[in-house]
């Protein structure tokens, strides 16, 4: 008996106020490429009305984490999400999924390289070496041409768009 390759489907998607109605097209998409979607917003947990917003986050946490535990595979909304960096929440479970061994496929990542995203939105100059810095704090910006950090760039397989990224790990999977 062939058992269907379960998909996490990581992202901030599950705060928008269409979540339900997406997340039911990712499912139909999941299901015609022959992969069952795992959803967040699927973690069963179960709250009281006079339970601390600390417990029900931890809660939440701890169920998304089964979740991906269950899964055979991830795919990933990179997206820029409030600033130039994918949802901090995303990016946790990208890694936490690549401790496990199991493969990702990342969309929504901006087509440009992640040195010019930030030189656009800071004010920034090269040293003497060349390397690229914030004005105000010095920092180095990473300048190795990848759309994302290096930890993300260099271990996500990236697609266009979510279809896209569930095709892909169907792939992946099936061989």
């Amino acid at each position: 008996m062939n058992k269907t390759p379960k998909v996490y489907l990581a992202g901030f998607d599950v705060f928008r106020q269409d979540a339900e109605a997406l997340f039911a097209g990712l499912r139909a998409e999941a299901a015609r490429l022959g992969l069952s979607a795992l959803v967040p917003t699927d973690n069963g947990i179960e709250t009281g009305p006079d339970d601390p917003p600390a417990l029900l986050a931890c809660r939440i946490r701890e169920a998304n984490l089964v979740l991906l535990r269950q899964a055979d595979a991830v795919v990933a909304n990179l997206a820029p999400f409030r600033g130039l960096e994918p949802d901090s929440g995303t990016v946790y479970e990208v890694g936490f999924a690549q401790a496990l061994g199991l493969p990702v496929c990342g969309y929504g990542m901006a087509q440009i390289p992640y040195v010019d995203r930030v030189a656009a939105a800071f004010d920034c100059r090269r040293d003497a070496s060349g390397a690229l810095r914030e004005v105000a704090t010095g920092w180095l910006v990473e300048d190795f041409g990848l759309p994302l950090n290096l930890m993300l760039a260099c271990g996500v397989d990236c697609a266009a768009d979510a279809p896209g990224a569930l095709a892909a790990v169907a792939r992946r999977l099936a061989g």
